[in-house]
């Protein structure tokens, strides 16, 4: 072969690997040099010692060095180790074989049940759907629920939050809607929370049933990084099965340990802090991820619901307050309520679905104004009525909101493992307004 062709051939091929080094080891960010990389970059470092890799994410770039932030523990590694970018990206692989799984933000599985076959590889940062091509909410999505069919009712491709304190009852929610709700497809993501609750809410309440039904978990003591993207992947997992033509229900616990992980990025990294410590980054990420969802056309829909924990029961708290300029609705569940017997605790009046003027008929649009007004009503006097200062006869109205409490009482009240029919809560709702 000639010198040239053969110089020719082994010019054009890679026969070398490029690699930095790292420089600097804090407990949340590493500092390293030697690459060409940008922001949103992923890299794998290696222990020069023991040949340990982990992955990690370029989060800041200066001219002569970057900066990491690693998606496990950095234990074992030192100044000196070997930093090499990731071909990929941030991409996982997304397919029928995730249904029924329980798995980690990169799709390894943790449920003990052996390796998922292949499917296809996306990427876990996408951009929303655009803005004209999204398809008008026009269809009821049924979700077993009768406070939130029959008052509170959501459509195919809305956006809801759940909004509760600490021990209110938002996990009991999330497993009868997900139990009750007429999606063919379910991506359900865990972020944040302790690693009891894992087995607990797929047993307790799911009843043990992965059934169409895939769970994406990143715990609490997992790094910020797999809590931040494990949202991202299941957003991304919801998106693929979208694309398939179906309508998914996508359900996220919780939307504040997801903004928490951010937090202590941003802070690592030297972001200013503002309201509750939360740095700018905080806020701007929600709207990212919350717009993937919604109903796209000539593709499927992703209802989602996201659970927010309002710290104190405050709900001007910096995380609750953006989130429901975002959604398309929330669902509030009252302390006050569940002291009273009331579950699911849903506080109709301080909650609402803003598309539901567009997708409910008018006699039922009627029964539900009627049944909230009679509700306002009782709330407003409940403390004339228990002392006995009311006298019925004063107020017609009122005095039909007393005769009806037990009743629409009842109405607001379910067991958490029944489910009931759309239909069926929309006739009971009108039936009891009549």
């Amino acid at each position: 072969m000639p010198l040239k062709s053969l110089r020719d051939r082994l010019g054009s091929q890679k026969l070398h690997t490029v690699f930095g080094t790292i420089v600097k080891i804090s407990p949340t960010v590493i500092v390293a040099e030697g690459l060409h990389v940008s922001i949103g970059d992923t890299v794998t470092l290696v222990s020069e010692v023991d040949g340990n890799e982990t992955m990690g994410m370029v989060s800041e770039v200066e001219r002569n060095r970057f900066f990491i932030t690693p998606f496990r523990f950095v234990e074992g590694f030192r100044a000196g180790d070997r930093v090499f970018i990731s071909s990929n990206g941030m991409s996982i692989e997304v397919g029928e074989g995730l249904l029924g799984r329980v798995v980690d933000p990169f799709m390894k599985p943790i449920d003990g049940k052996g390796v998922i076959e292949g499917g296809h590889i996306e990427p876990i940062i996408k951009a929303p759907i655009a803005a004209m091509k999204r398809g008008m909410i026009d269809e009821v999505f049924s979700v077993g629920v009768k406070t939130i069919d029959g008052l509170l009712t959501c459509g195919k491709g809305q956006k809801l939050g759940i909004f509760a304190g600490s021990g209110v009852g938002k996990s009991t929610l999330m497993g009868m809607i997900v139990r009750g709700s007429v999606a063919p497809i379910k991506v359900i993501a865990l972020i944040g929370e302790r690693g009891r609750e894992v087995p607990e809410f797929i047993e307790k309440s799911l009843g043990g049933n992965l059934e169409n039904t895939v769970v994406v978990v990143a715990t609490s003591d997992d790094s910020p990084l797999m809590r931040k993207y494990g949202a991202f992947s299941a957003m991304s997992v919801a998106e693929y099965f979208k694309s398939q033509g179906h309508d998914v229900l996508f359900m996220m616990d919780s939307v504040t340990r997801f903004a928490m992980a951010q937090r202590e990025i941003g802070l690592a990294l030297g972001e200013p802090p503002t309201s509750k410590g939360y740095p700018p980054s905080s806020l701007t990420l929600l709207p990212q991820l919350m717009e993937r969802a919604g109903k796209e056309e000539g593709h499927g829909s992703i209802t989602a619901f996201f659970t927010v924990l309002v710290e104190g029961d405050d709900m001007s708290d910096p995380i609750a307050d953006q989130s429901r300029s975002i959604l398309d609705g929330h669902i509030v569940l009252s302390r006050e309520m569940t002291d009273f017997g009331i579950y699911p605790p849903i506080h109709i009046l301080n909650s609402a679905s803003r598309v539901m003027n567009d997708i409910v008929s008018p006699e039922h649009l009627t029964a539900i104004r009627r049944f909230r007004r009679l509700y306002t009503l009782l709330k407003e006097n409940e403390m004339l009525i228990r002392i006995g200062a009311y006298v019925r006869g004063t107020d017609k109205e009122l005095d039909e909101a007393i005769a009806k409490k037990e009743t629409m009482e009842a109405f607001l009240s379910q067991e958490a493992m029944s489910s009931v029919a759309f239909d069926e809560s929309v006739n009971r709702i009108m039936e009891l307004m009549k």
